[in-house]
């Protein structure tokens, strides 16, 4: 009988603690099968250290990374560095690593250079445009080539990591943690008092959830986007648009600048995981440039309008639950009226199962990681595999004519970047 299998999970964002937050307590109940430490890097140190100690998990390795106004190479050296020390004192079997931040991908290298197997949560995720969205790109499809388990959350995923040569045999579709997390929460009752919210008027007004901070939109597509939920506020009276602004200043600068002030449009701070999840419960729809919120939204059957002009998270756009817009003034305002005019477009956009996951995703993972360790195959049958349930794609009604759905794409003129 092997021993015990020591992991290690690396996690740094909000985003990385909530997909990680079950594994590893199933991991740590686990406790005659595996040994684990827990690294943060504190790439997100206040927004992240709220959902540890809300599911009670207290790091191992608590890393200091960030610098003011560091570029992505200094980050990314220091993650490589601390993680590697992390990784000298506690020698594991295995690095767990999740999603496509700077901290995923320092950590999977870190792991490398230490001749210890990677396994990456959320693999297989592409936009097919390494500029889009920027880093987060590159990082995945960088973690891909050092990964020995490849923990994809859908089929799509999966076939992505296929077509770049990956063998099956490594790769088991799990469904996306952030399910399981968010099933668990959302039955906890939660107030807006003594949050950012709680001035937020309790009146009849359809509540309109907005986040936007991708690098790639800093500039004029985020003053497109400001005036575009202008507009929305001005035609469509019975709407009330939050929008908790992410704390990076390169964000803060234009909304602040185009939309403090203006009435039923509501700045707030950043909000705590339950607070948030709270209000996508409570929403009429989404707008965002998110990833994660884009796998959240089905789960509460709220229609999301993606600000983005590529997704490497088709799966609800396919389902029919999410429309890719990009951020043009007028592509904004139109989409988001036609949701909030046309009942019949809501309800095919709200409705259906999650297309990520079924809320099994942490159980598949640990199973196949004791299997792995075992030295058994496959990594976790077929059958124990998540599958979406199975939903065809919303029909679309132009005028009276009814057709299935197109891929829509918003008129916007594609160019490389600039990198900075």
């Amino acid at each position: 009988m092997p021993e015990t299998c020591r992991v290690i999970a690396v996690l740094g964002t909000r985003p990385d603690a909530i997909k990680l937050a079950l594994v590893i307590q199933d991991l740590r109940r686990r406790t005659g099968e595996f040994e684990m430490a827990v690294v943060h890097t504190g790439q997100h140190r206040t927004m992240l250290d709220e959902v540890l100690e809300h599911f009670k998990i207290k790091p191992d390795f608590n890393l200091d990374v960030m610098r003011p106004n560091q570029t992505l190479s200094m980050l990314t050296c220091r993650v490589v560095d601390t993680v590697g020390n992390a990784c000298d004192q506690f020698k594991p079997n295995i690095v767990l690593v999740q999603g496509d931040t700077t901290t995923a991908f320092g950590a999977a290298l870190a792991a490398y250079y230490c001749k210890i197997p990677v396994a990456h949560i959320e693999a297989g995720l592409r936009s097919d445009d390494i500029y889009n969205p920027f880093p987060e790109e590159a990082n995945r499809r960088f973690v891909s080539v050092v990964a020995q388990i490849h923990f994809a959350p859908t089929a799509h995923s999966r076939d992505a990591l296929m077509a770049e040569g990956i063998p099956t045999a490594k790769i088991v579709v799990t469904g996306n943690t952030v399910v399981d997390g968010l099933r668990r929460l959302s039955q906890l009752h939660h107030s807006w008092e003594n949050t950012p919210l709680v001035s937020i008027p309790a009146d009849s007004s359809r509540l309109v959830l907005v986040t936007s901070h991708r690098r790639e939109s800093w500039g004029s597509d985020q003053a497109n986007m400001c005036l575009a939920l202008k507009d929305l506020v001005e035609r469509h009276l019975d709407i009330r648009v939050i929008y908790p602004v992410h704390m990076n200043p390169n964000v803060r600068s234009t909304i602040d600048a185009m939309l403090g002030g203006i009435d039923r449009i509501h700045l707030t701070e950043p909000l705590d995981y339950l607070t948030f999840v709270s209000l996508l419960g409570r929403c009429f729809m989404v707008l965002t440039d998110s990833g994660g919120i884009q796998e959240e939204a089905p789960t509460f059957h709220k229609p999301v309008l993606v600000l983005r002009k590529v997704t490497e998270r088709p799966e609800a756009s396919q389902f029919g639950m999410a429309k890719i817009i990009g951020m043009s003034r007028e592509r904004i305002f139109r989409e988001a009226s036609r949701l909030l005019s046309d009942p019949e477009e809501y309800r095919q956009m709200s409705e259906g199962e999650n297309p990520y996951g079924d809320g099994r995703a942490s159980e598949r993972i640990v199973e196949t990681l004791t299997r792995w360790h075992l030295g058994i195959t496959p990594l976790l049958d077929p059958d124990e595999q998540f599958k979406p349930s199975p939903r065809r794609p919303a029909l679309r009604r132009k005028t009276d004519v009814w057709e299935e759905p197109r891929a829509e794409m918003p008129e916007i003129v594609y160019s490389k970047p600039e990198v900075h």
